[in-house]
């Protein structure tokens, strides 16, 4: 006897829901960046009376009193200071951590692992535990109002994230590729110059775009040692609309923090598929 098949039930589809509940999420978490934007184009009046992120007019009033900031000292000047220092600190990074990576992957020397166990172990020392040693050496030197406490330690390898970062994707490199080198008369520095940093550029640039968003957004080492305003840097500028008297701008400061978030916006949005790639090929290869 022959029974007649039952119906499918269709099952109910959530997926909706899940995409739904996404977007909701998205909303809220971007709602006070997108509130900023739009205040930073509202009067003075409005900013806090108004909590709907999109304007009725667009005022550019707040960015030109902002950019200009009235102390003499426009933004332009902390844009340039950011600059530099970021430049100095990319710089300095590259040069040791890549040499210091390729000893540990490479070189055998006595204490290696209890050295690279050792730099590893820095990774969990809290930044403010070094900073009073940090400055009292600084001030002896007479660094201190100057971007070189900011960027000279970067040329010791003082990164121990970007060091074990290269040292992961160092690994996984042929060995082979390095003798046959050293069999055409290379020696140590030639092989690393023309065989092992050509490979490394992945996390050459991993290092880059992490170097620059980490340094430009940095506010406590620079509030730090620079004293001066014309050596402020962003971050320190937007501190500027701050007042304790009550009396701040922030139609100005939002303006201005509005504009200070385009540079890291940016290299994340050109990099991204680098700083993915590098990520993910030097996991792969540890």
């Amino acid at each position: 006897m022959v029974t007649a098949a039952r119906p499918r039930t269709k099952k109910p589809n959530y997926r909706w829901m899940l995409h739904a509940g996404l977007i909701a999420g998205a909303v809220l978490m971007l709602y006070p960046l997108l509130w900023m934007i739009g205040s930073s184009f509202k009067p003075e009046g409005q900013i806090f009376s108004d909590l709907n992120p999109i304007p009725t007019s667009l005022d550019f009033s707040n960015y030109i009193k902002g950019w200009t900031l009235g102390t003499g000292v426009s933004f332009t000047t902390f844009y340039l200071n950011s600059f530099m220092i970021c430049a100095g600190a990319i710089v300095g990074n590259l040069f040791s951590c890549s040499l210091a990576a390729y000893a540990f992957a490479r070189i055998n020397f006595k204490f290696k692992p209890v050295l690279f166990a050792l730099m590893l172990g820095t990774l969990m020392l809290p930044f403010h535990v070094i900073v009073v040693p940090q400055y009292i050496i600084f001030n002896t030197l007479g660094w201190t109002n100057s971007f070189l406490p900011l960027i000279v330690p970067k040329f010791f390898a003082v990164d121990a994230f970007f060091i074990f970062l290269m040292v992961q994707f160092i690994r996984g490199i042929p060995v082979e590729l390095e003798q046959a080198a050293m069999v055409d008369g290379c020696n140590r520095g030639q092989t690393f110059l023309l065989i092992i940093l050509p490979l490394l550029t992945p996390a050459l640039v991993t290092t880059t775009i992490f170097t620059f968003i980490w340094t430009y957004n940095d506010f406590f080492g620079q509030l730090l040692y620079l004293n001066n305003e014309r050596k402020y840097t962003v971050a320190l500028g937007l501190r500027q609309f701050l007042d304790a008297s009550g009396q701040s701008s922030w139609g100005a400061m939002f303006a201005m923090t509005t504009l200070s978030l385009l540079p890291v916006f940016v290299i994340f949005l050109f990099f991204q598929k680098r700083l993915v790639d590098g990520i993910a090929t030097t996991g792969l290869k540890g």
